[in-house]
């Protein structure tokens, strides 16, 4: 029994921040190779969303980034056995490379490879998930939410409103508010 519970127990995931500055690894190539769960640390991005793209819900993916960013596409490149990803955004005449791309966006592609994994966990926990995401980004990550909410149990913490009110809306589901009143963590509904 005790057994089985730590199994269960080691498969959930947990994502809390993914460094972004310009050293951090997202910015980097990495080695390809299938990646059907994403690095608690994001470095291991371009080889996790390509694996999305060859065994996971690649129609799903391409939805979801060509919606956050405005009809970009998402590249994957392999040079040797390194990959490295780059969007390429209508507009622009090449594709912008990881080391250009801005805080909230590495987030956000980081987002959808832990929420898009071919291996889903039966808990995903994401801590603040709107951290550094650009206003427009936050309703595609709600629906994003959403749809893998289908596979997996999500345990969401935001401060964001809009983030919470995007999920409600898209899920149908009650978000569930806490409060600080005197002291002591409150729960109330959301409508309070």
């Amino acid at each position: 029994m005790i057994s089985a519970l730590r199994n269960e127990v080691s498969r959930w995931r947990f994502y809390h921040h993914f460094r972004t500055d310009a050293d951090s690894l997202l910015r980097q190539p990495q080695i390809g190779v299938q990646t059907e769960v994403l690095a608690q640390d994001g470095s291991d991005i371009a080889a996790s969303l390509q694996t999305i793209l060859e065994i996971g819900d690649d129609a799903l993916l391409r939805e979801t980034i060509s919606t956050a960013f405005r009809g970009a596409s998402l590249v994957i490149e392999a040079a040797d056995t390194l990959f490295s990803l780059s969007l390429h955004t209508p507009g622009l005449l090449r594709p912008l490379q990881a080391r250009e791309l801005s805080d909230g966006q590495l987030r956000f592609l980081c987002l959808c490879a832990a929420l898009l994994s071919p291996r889903p966990p039966s808990l995903l926990a994401l801590n603040e998930p709107e951290t550094s995401l650009h206003p427009d980004l936050i309703d595609s990550l709600g629906q994003l939410m959403v749809r893998a909410a289908e596979h997996t149990q999500l345990w969401i913490t935001t401060h964001s409103r809009a983030l919470a009110e995007s999920i409600e809306r898209h899920s149908g589901i009650r978000r569930v508010c806490l409060h600080m009143l005197e002291g002591e963590t409150r729960i109330s509904s959301s409508s309070d």
